[in-house]
């Protein structure tokens, strides 16, 4: 059985080692060490801007998840938004997918939340089919929009 274990300080390593990982199956740049500090500081600190998980199986942590909630101004409800959900590939396709999401669909309704989103890479096919299977649907009417940060830096300098 899968399970969810908050991360706690001692833990943040294992887990950042799982980011890479994550980086590296994905082919991005992995997190600098100032990344991973203010990581640290956003799930470790005093004063937490999301919510992360290691994924524990059989005592083995094999994954992780970050959430974190936004808001829906017209359902007047917030929204539980999955930045990352990561699993090992040796431990895929034994239902600890599944398994997870039915955990964060029950954390969901129980904050009050009245949807979930996340947002999958375009090439990722395996997970587009896994989430389709859960009964989630591709928002084909919504797209995604990002400023970067030197983009927003650009944009309180422009004139006019």
């Amino acid at each position: 059985m899968s399970s969810l274990i908050p991360i706690q300080e001692n833990q943040f390593d294992t887990f950042f080692a799982l980011i890479e990982e994550l980086a590296d199956f994905e082919a991005l740049a992995r997190p600098d060490a100032d990344a991973k500090s203010r990581l640290k500081q956003d799930i470790c600190g005093d004063h937490p801007r999301i919510k992360a998980y290691l994924i524990e199986i059989d005592d083995y942590y094999c994954g992780y998840v970050i959430t974190f909630q936004s808001y829906s101004s017209f359902l007047a409800k917030p929204t539980l938004y999955l930045e990352d959900i990561y699993i090992q590939p040796n431990f895929r396709g034994k239902g600890i997918g599944k398994s997870i999401m039915k955990i964060l669909v029950q954390y969901a309704l129980e904050q009050g939340c009245g949807r979930m989103e996340w947002v999958v890479l375009d090439w990722n096919t395996s997970a587009q089919e896994f989430y389709h299977g859960l009964g989630a649907v591709h928002m084909k009417e919504w797209f995604p929009f990002r400023l970067t940060e030197e983009a927003m830096k650009q944009l309180i300098n422009k004139e006019s």
